[in-house]
């Protein structure tokens, strides 16, 4: 089996603190990030392929680096077009390595999945009905009404049984239901929640793709086995889901869905959140069933409130009556209508080289702290409206100003003037750390000009 990750997202749903730079699969929002779960997950499954966003390559690549995953196969797609496009461009390089017949199971990263013995006994016998040219959809049995999931009604006699699993025939994807109709729907026991968890054969996945989206297919069909011509072909592929281009076409036996349960969350709101773990601790007065996620640092207190939601980063704090936290979507919304950079970007930001994080942004400065990991360099660039102090607080390293190379350590000062090419170089075993503090008339990231830079960004 190949198991492959769909890694995307808009960062959303758990504003502030998963952002378009930092989507939630990669925030610390559990012990460990929903991408990493979902990866060590998919590691008991054979070696997995990961489909994500040009824009999201750096907290990939240092996600996999970070689980010694290294050798995972990595597609990145110019823009995103949902999950259509990216199923068949996957299919569409399986094929020219010759794996026509190997089976692929499709998994967003950003799940919660607490039964992982049970959801990897699903998985291998979703493997073995796809093997007979059926596409298999994992559903989740669902434990109340819920109004914010797809479901997926089924007949009632399975097509193939496995012990207490059983896969049956799909009758109909339905979109998100009223309560009423939620409640409908599991009285009578046919229905799934739709976990956007797709098992199939590679060769029978790209002959749907022929059959139901043959523009989409005829273009992905000249995709160089390099990927080299991916950018010229997302420019003309339309962007749709793969339920809306090929689940919802597929008639009769075709398609098949397993039920179960497996601890499965797509830990899609705060509200779902505060129902998995406990959050930070509150001093409650005269209140009670409060959920804060914050800084472990800070002591928070609540007086006279119940049931209130209180998220908290080092720039935005939200406060959200428990069972409104769906409409997270509205405040988002406003500040993208503002410009606000708070739906983008967070002050701390990873680079392949390390990480910064602004510490103080105004009219006439900018500081930040800067750590550059072992035997890793900033670019050669130069700036046109800021000068820059550097003052090293911990590690050692060199500072190449103007091609002078000058050695640093802790205490070290160096002065970088408008327009001077410099950069900061690591070449240590440990972490180099600096202040930095920028002088000047503007201090945007986009103030840069780049000389040579290991990650080809010039």
């Amino acid at each position: 089996m190949i198991p492959v990750i769909l890694s995307g997202g808009s960062g959303t749903r758990l504003w502030p603190v998963s952002r378009q730079q930092m989507p939630k699969q990669f925030c610390e929002i559990f012990d460990k990030p929903l991408q990493t779960l979902t990866l060590q997950r998919s590691l008991r499954l054979g070696t997995p392929w990961i489909v994500t966003s040009k824009a999201l390559q750096t907290l990939t690549e240092l996600n996999l680096k970070d689980n010694k995953a290294e050798s995972v196969r990595t597609v990145y797609e110019p823009v995103g077009k949902n999950t259509a496009p990216a199923i068949a461009v996957l299919c569409q390089l399986l094929l020219a390595q010759n794996k026509g017949n190997e089976v692929v199971a499709i998994f967003p990263s950003d799940h919660l999945i607490t039964k992982e013995a049970a959801f990897l006994d699903v998985v291998k016998f979703a493997e073995t009905v796809a093997q007979e040219n059926k596409v298999v959809t994992l559903g989740i049995t669902p434990s109340y009404p819920e109004t914010g999931y797809g479901y997926i009604q089924t007949k009632a006699v399975s097509v193939k049984d496995n012990g207490s699993l059983k896969a049956y025939s799909v009758v109909k994807f339905h979109e998100k239901p009223s309560l009423d109709k939620a409640k409908e729907f599991l009285s009578q026991g046919s229905f799934s929640w739709n976990a956007g968890i797709f098992v199939f054969k590679v060769s029978h996945m790209a002959s749907l793709f022929a059959k139901h989206q043959p523009e989409m297919w005829s273009l992905v069909s000249t995709l160089k086995a390099d990927a080299s011509n991916l950018e010229e072909i997302y420019s003309k592929v339309v962007s749709i889901s793969i339920d809306y281009a090929i689940m919802e076409k597929l008639g009769g036996d075709e398609l098949t869905c397993i039920p179960a349960e497996f601890g499965w969350s797509d830990v899609g709101s705060w509200d779902a959140v505060a129902s998995l773990q406990d959050g930070h601790e509150i001093l409650n007065v005269k209140g009670q069933d409060n959920f804060v996620f914050g800084d472990n640092k800070k002591h928070y207190s609540m007086i006279g409130m119940d049931d209130v939601i209180v998220i908290d980063t080092a720039d935005a704090m939200m406060l959200v009556k428990k069972g409104m936290s769906q409409d997270v979507r509205h405040v988002v919304e406003a500040l993208t209508q503002q410009k606000s950079k708070l739906v983008k970007e967070h002050i701390f930001e990873y680079r392949p080289w390390g990480y910064f994080e602004i510490l103080k942004d105004t009219d006439f400065f900018k500081s930040k702290v800067i750590r550059v990991n072992p035997h890793a360099q900033l670019s050669y660039q130069s700036h046109a409206k800021r000068e820059e102090h550097w003052t090293i607080t911990r590690g050692a390293g060199e500072v190449v100003l103007n091609d002078q190379i000058i050695p640093v350590k802790a205490g070290t000062h160096i002065h970088i003037p408008l327009g001077a090419k410099h950069r900061m170089r690591n070449n240590t075993d440990e972490m180099l750390e600096f202040v930095e503090v920028q002088l000047g008339t503007y201090f945007g990231e986009d103030d840069i000009v780049r000389y040579q830079d290991d990650y080809k960004r010039t």
